[in-house]
């Protein structure tokens, strides 16, 4: 027997001629492949296999009794690995798309699929047909080693590491063993063809995952030809499902999330990950990512595994961020700000200058007292600790990912799989516009290239930013007319509110101006944000698929990057500007700034502009939160109801499994980019404006936890099973969480510098305090220039002044008016504004310093997994080499050795030893 031998191979006749397949009243099923047929995209060197037939002792099945919930062909031995779906249009459109169909058809079983179809009478509609799809091992195998998909070849000899002290602690935060790893850990190598007898085929129907049988046919469907229109060689099922050819096309659900299947050929991994994973009741616990991974493969997989390990480091930041806003909460009464704002011999002596000119009216400072105390709570000394150890923090994420990952791309086969796999993986649409031939540097290959001229390429090139600048440009239009809508009706919140603050109302007393309009135009620039991001989506996947790239990668990241540049600017644009410009451009009562030469910029609250960020962060955070939640999961939800409407009085073994999942939400190509995106604008949120609301961390880690169930019950229960992909990383996300990381340490030094008081109480503390016994006593005073009201412009002169009043305070550090410098910046003035860039320029410095030795301290791949790499290269070194070695022995076997032979053995058993020194 040959030692490398694992299954005995079935009898197969082989043909040279073709014939037509029976259906299921017959009992040859024809497994067709066309010799002189090439696939689109198969330069890669795929080799046609033959015609042949496979025997199957097989009866007529009544369909009316057996029950249609299956994952099987009529024989209930083939295993269904794709679905097409279309309606019969009787008209001379649905005659040229029949045409299609048929040629599609055709083209698929000549590359050795095997197709059943399900008539309409069988549907629940009576109109639509069911096209099902099987991939018999000869097509399996073939695009396997096309695509060098890794399979087991020796079981993993090397001990596993030492169990976890905190184990037993853990324990209620386990699942089953049986749930989290599925399958036996083994050492695997790229599937050859000609080499089966080296991996460990059991069984050659399951040897092969289903998410990768469906991996394959995808490939095929993706690159099978159906014709020439208007001269050009038309391809792929993606642009058969565009022009309405055929109406869906899906992999199965293995069975009903609620309850297994009856075959027990059937996995039931769907129930298994919808009772486990896909409940909120299960929320506590970890998650099966080898199961996830196996189900709806690799790409789905480190989704998954990226937001659960990003949770699990949001509950260090949210607990320390709780703990500032309790430090916050706690010295709220210690205030010395707000209690000489509060104080009425002190604020309430305190007149101010009206708030806007004209209408409004000059008022006490201690008016303010209750947001002054409540600013406090973001405000204090906290601040700059939780802005620093949050600095810290977002480097100790992205490095110990980078580990997390290095150890999923092990465990997972995806070692060097960006070099053997992604090349391979060209988009039909590229290939279809390949019209030039041209020979790759790399491989000294001719391969069909996109012939683009210089012109062309540039108009599209300028086509293409022109529209990124444009929607930018529309959204700084946007956030410019929120601005104007601030400006308004500030002036209006002001004058209605002055002096009409009641002491036995406490919302009366929290509603300033100020808070009044930041919360009016926060949510109104909530909604601009999402009809916004709702238009552009449109815009950047047609500018990309204008861009016509190379490979799905490619075209992701180009999307990707098009995509977040938007998004950043529209989400983060109105805090930005709460956080930099709000306040610091209003001038001062003698000579106000005006936009549009019509309204009069905005000023921060006596106490500051920190309370109105924490007020906009919190409302376009939380907002995004629950509009996302809402639409991922109860809108597929009702889309899923209204479309079953009808099947609900079906009896269940007429409701076949592919009308089931014909029933339900697509979760198309581009389903994960959203996630990701939604997830690092989150990100954003937390990182470049944390030192304004310490509490953000601790919102995300709770969105966090419900996002994860969310995402699994839409995914196990709403949509369809998504077609399996690869990917060994989160790609180019990867460094825009770098960038967002650097970033967020600039922003954070800038707000606590500018936005917030700490350092102009810094200054005063130690410079120009003048009382002994308490060194923060009169810093409000300090803080607020006096103007004289006789110096008001025409325009800024308020209507009414029945308390006479002659002179007015404001926020700025300026001379008073019977000074010889009249209201030109006071020394204290120059000497804040470069405390506050000495801070900024030592906090960056010392964060950056920090963060680039914790990054240098960790190192990227754990030595475990560097070690486990290379003993598994060298145990498939040696075990090919072993092989070749057999084989050539084998085939010398009988036969006089001669001297060419010999040395030919003795170089290959030079190999071995080679690999064993290694």
């Amino acid at each position: 027997m040959n030692p490398f031998g694992h299954r005995e191979h079935e009898t197969l006749i082989e043909m040279s001629a073709t014939t037509d397949g029976e259906e299921a009243n017959g009992t040859l099923y024809e497994i067709n492949s066309n010799a002189d047929s090439e696939l689109p995209g198969n330069s890669e060197g795929l080799s046609s296999t033959e015609s042949t037939f496979l025997i199957i002792n097989n009866q007529r099945i009544d369909k009316h009794h057996q029950s249609k919930d299956s994952v099987f062909f009529r024989d209930g031995i083939r295993r269904i690995d794709f679905v097409l779906s279309y309606i019969d249009e009787p008209v001379k459109e649905g005659d040229k798309k029949a045409e299609r169909r048929k040629e599609f058809e055709i083209n698929l079983e000549k590359s050795g699929l095997e197709l059943e179809t399900e008539d309409k009478k069988e549907s629940e509609n009576g109109k639509t047909y069911f096209v099902k799809i099987h991939a018999p091992w000869e097509v399996l195998s073939t695009y396997a080693e096309v695509l060098n998909i890794k399979v087991p070849i020796k079981e993993n000899d090397i001990p596993p590491p030492m169990e976890n002290p905190l184990h037993f602690v853990l324990k209620p935060f386990r699942l089953p063993e049986n749930v989290m790893h599925p399958e036996p850990d083994y050492f695997t190598a790229p599937f050859s063809k000609q080499k089966q007898e080296l991996f460990l085929i059991e069984d050659e129907n399951s040897f092969f995952s289903p998410a990768t049988r469906n991996r394959i046919v995808y490939y095929i469907l993706s690159r099978c030809h159906y014709g020439t229109e208007e001269g050009k060689k038309k391809f792929g099922i993606k642009r058969l499902l565009n022009n309405a050819t055929y109406t869906a096309a899906y992999p199965l659900h293995d069975c009903q999330y609620w309850k297994k299947a009856r075959d027990e050929k059937c996995e039931s991994e769907r129930f298994t990950l919808y009772m486990q994973w896909a409940r909120f009741a299960q929320f506590y616990k970890e998650q099966p990512l080898d199961l996830i991974r196996k189900y709806y493969g690799e790409k789905i997989g480190i989704y998954f595994a990226w937001l659960g390990f990003y949770t699990e480091m949001l509950f260090l930041a949210a607990i320390v961020g709780l703990i500032c806003f309790l430090y916050g909460l706690i010295t709220m009464d210690d205030s010395n700000s707000s209690k000489q704002i509060c104080d009425p011999e002190i604020g309430g002596q305190i007149i101010m200058c009206p708030l806007c000119d004209k209408r409004c009216e000059f008022w006490r400072l201690n008016t303010t007292c209750e947001p002054s105390r409540y600013s406090h709570l973001f405000d204090n000394v906290a601040t700059l600790f939780f802005a620093i150890f949050m600095g810290i923090w977002v480097t100790l994420f992205l490095e110990f990912w980078k580990r997390r990952q290095a150890r999923l791309e092990y465990e997972w086969d995806l070692v060097d799989f960006e070099e053997e796999q992604q090349q391979l993986q060209l988009r039909p649409e590229y290939e279809a516009k390949c019209t030039k031939r041209k020979k790759n540097p790399v491989t000294q290959e001719i391969e069909l290239v996109v012939k683009r001229s210089k012109v062309n390429l540039l108009s599209k090139l300028f086509l293409c930013w022109m529209s990124i600048v444009f929607w930018i440009s529309l959204i700084i239009a946007s956030m410019i007319a929120v601005i104007v809508y601030r400006l308004a009706v500030y002036a209006a919140f002001a004058s209605i509110m002055e002096n009409n603050q009641l002491e036995d109302n406490p919302i009366s007393s929290l509603l300033t101006p100020q808070l009044a309009t930041s919360v009016t135009a926060s949510c109104l620039n909530f909604v601009i944000i999402m009809i916004l991001n709702f238009l552009y989506e449109r815009v950047a996947i047609w500018i990309t698929d204008m861009e016509i790239p190379r490979t799905h990668l490619e075209y992701e990241n180009r999307l990707t990057m098009k995509m977040f540049l938007f998004q950043f600017v529209n989400y983060y644009s109105s805090c930005f500007y709460v956080a930099f410009f709000k306040g610091k451009f209003a001038g001062f009562p003698a000579d106000y700034t005006y936009m549009f030469n019509k309204w009069r910029n905005e000023e921060c609250d006596p106490a500051g502009c920190l309370i109105e960020l924490t007020t906009q962060l919190t409302i376009v955070m939380a907002g995004k939160q629950i509009w996302g939640n809402i639409q991922e999961a109860i809108v597929p939800w009702i889309w899923n109801w209204w479309g079953r409407r009808k099947a609900r009085n079906n009896p269940e073994n007429l409701y076949s499994r592919w009308e089931q999942d014909y029933d339900m939400q697509t979760f198309g190509g581009l389903g994960l980019f959203y996630e990701y995106l939604e997830m690092v604008i989150q990100f954003g949120f937390i990182t470049l404006f944390v030192a304004s609301f310490p509490l953000a961390p601790l919102l995300a880690l709770l969105n966090n936890i419900l996002e994860i169930r969310v995402d699994s019950w839409k995914l196990t229960t709403q949509f369809r099973r998504p077609v399996a992909s690869k990917a060994h990383s989160i790609g180019v996300w990867q460094e825009i969480l770098n960038g967002m990381a650097i970033l967020s340490v600039v922003t954070n030094a800038f707000i606590v510098a500018f936005t917030s008081d700490m350092i102009p109480r810094l200054v005063y503390y130690y410079a120009y305090s003048e009382y002994e016994h308490s060194l923060m006593d009169g810093y409000i005073s300090s803080s607020l220039s006096i103007f004289n009201v006789s110096d008001f412009k025409e325009k800024s002169m308020p209507n009414e002044n029945p308390m006479n009043i002659t002179l007015c305070r404001y926020r700025d550090y300026r001379y008073p008016p019977d000074h010889e410098r009249k209201y030109m910046h006071t020394m204290q003035f120059w000497h804040v504004l470069a405390a506050k860039m000495a801070f900024i320029i030592i906090m960056e410095h010392v964060v950056f310093i920090v963060k680039f030795f914790v990054a240098w301290l960790i190192p990227d791949v754990p030595s475990e997994v560097k070690a486990r790499v290379k003993r598994e290269k060298y145990l498939t070194q040696k075990i090919l080499h072993e092989y070749e070695l057999y084989k050539l022995k084998e085939k010398l076997s009988g036969r006089q050795y001669c001297e060419d032979a010999e040395k030919q053995v003795i170089a290959t058993e030079g190999k071995v030893q080679l690999s064993e020194a290694m």
